[in-house]
């Protein structure tokens, strides 16, 4: 009898034991942990992808996005009142139905540093522009991106109604949000007036995006030729003081306009042009600027208006010329970064003069003066038209680089035309890139 209930005890416990093994077993095949593990494969794979330039564009457009992620777009929010943004992007459906509580894991949030952030600034007919600004950013870039885009109020619906009309693959790969134009200080008329419609706005933007910590500012007509995370990976380049970086204005001090014109301070020899402008929001909205007018300093809110007061009657490139005042005070405040960066006609219609494009290749191309949309420097236009014409959904090479490449032999006469290699370098050196993560490497025979 003895033996005979040790036998049953045994019995019953191996099958208790049983039961919690299966149970425990199946929690691994739970569909929330499969979402964790799986998320946390795709950030191991992209921190493996962004080691090199021009990753694998194709692959940034995937099929379908991790689940509660990459949707379209959030349910529409109410107006725009009181100088409120408009938030649209990837956000989790609150519409799914609750899940169990048991075991229920923490899923991790993006860090901070894996969001870009852009900003422009359009006003009037800068529609088309602003928006394949925004597309050539997506093309190349890595990481996800927040837009952050002030626009006039008949604007804000055109870009809802333009924005949600791209394939959901690419949506998923950002989000935006759409803000009024406003102005904190003065007369916003006055600001509004000033040089070109609406570009004063870029002077308020540390004011106005109080828990941004980094921007990338870009007017309309900017082009992204590289990933834009080669760009925004030179704020760590920043030293301690360092809390913005432009380009210079010009290459040669001869030919440029502020070494030979300007009735106002302005940055170093040749000063300095804000269509790209890299920041460090918190630095700048932490700094005490020193400047002509008091001695003591003065934030960069309480600088702007009373700098304008001073040099209105002096100045000729609005915002520009006001930044460039700011930092001929304060030069330890300011990452100069090369021409290739922003790259304009300038940089060719009077002769090559910008070594670094000449030997990278343009990272960034600036279509001031309105060549996009004239025949003045078809180089430019080139480019412009064919990222505009681009379809998210073609081949890359067939649709985009291919097109550029054979246009640009019309353009060989005319003097920007004469060096089709530094507007093609960059660009082909991300096909290139694609061709062999996407075919050479999957050719490869097995070892």
């Amino acid at each position: 009898m003895r033996i005979h209930c040790k036998v049953v005890v045994i019995a019953v416990c191996f099958g208790v034991f049983l039961l919690l093994y299966f149970l425990g077993g199946n929690a691994a095949d739970d569909p929330l942990l499969k979402e964790v593990v799986g998320e946390e494969e795709e950030d191991g794979n992209s921190s493996r992808s962004t080691s090199g330039l021009g990753r694998d564009v194709a692959a940034k457009f995937p099929k379908k996005s991790p689940a509660g992620a990459g949707v379209r777009a959030a349910e529409p929010l109410k107006g725009r009142k009181e100088g409120k943004a408009i938030n649209r992007g990837a956000s989790v459906n609150a519409k799914s139905k609750p899940r169990s509580n048991m075991a229920r894991p923490i899923t991790r949030r993006k860090r901070a540093e894996d969001v870009m952030h852009l900003a422009v600034v359009a006003c009037g007919n800068r529609l088309d522009e602003t928006l394949t600004m925004v597309k050539s950013a997506l093309l190349f870039s890595l990481k996800r991106i927040t837009f952050h885009i002030f626009a006039e109020d008949p604007l804000a619906p055109q870009f809802e109604e333009r924005l949600k009309k791209w394939p959901r693959a690419v949506s998923a790969k950002f989000q935006y949000r759409i803000y009024p134009i406003t102005f904190s200080v003065g007369n916003a008329d006055e600001w509004k007036k000033l040089f070109k419609p609406c570009a004063a706005q870029r002077l308020f933007l540390p004011v106005i995006l109080k828990d941004v910590d980094s921007l990338l500012y870009v007017d309309t007509d900017v082009l992204f030729l590289r990933p834009m995370d080669d760009i925004w990976s030179l704020l760590k380049s920043f030293n301690s003081t360092q809390l913005a970086a432009m380009a210079p204005e010009h290459e040669v001090p001869k030919i440029g306009w502020y070494s030979r014109f300007a009735r106002h301070p302005f940055y170093g020899v040749t000063g300095v042009n804000s269509g790209v402008m890299l920041m460090n929001l918190t630095r700048i909205r932490s700094t005490m600027f020193k400047n002509s007018m008091i001695p003591s300093g003065l934030s960069w809110e309480d600088l702007l208006h009373p700098l304008y007061q001073k040099y209105k009657n002096h100045i000729t490139w609005g915002d520009q010329d006001l930044l460039n005042i700011i930092f001929h005070y304060n030069p330890e405040c300011l990452f100069i970064f090369p021409c290739q960066w922003n790259y304009r006609p300038d940089h060719c219609m009077y002769g090559s003069n910008c070594k670094g494009a000449e030997e990278e290749g343009v990272s960034i191309l600036h279509g001031n003066r309105g060549v996009y949309h004239d025949d003045k420097q078809p180089a430019f236009k080139v480019v412009y038209d064919a990222i505009h014409e681009f379809p998210f959904e073609d081949n890359m090479f067939q649709s985009l680089f291919y097109p550029i490449q054979t246009k640009f032999l019309d353009t060989v006469n005319t003097l920007c035309g004469r060096i089709p290699q530094v507007f093609l370098k960059q660009i082909e050196k991300t096909m290139r890139k694609l061709f062999e993560d996407k075919v050479v490497r999957h050719v490869r025979p097995h070892k």
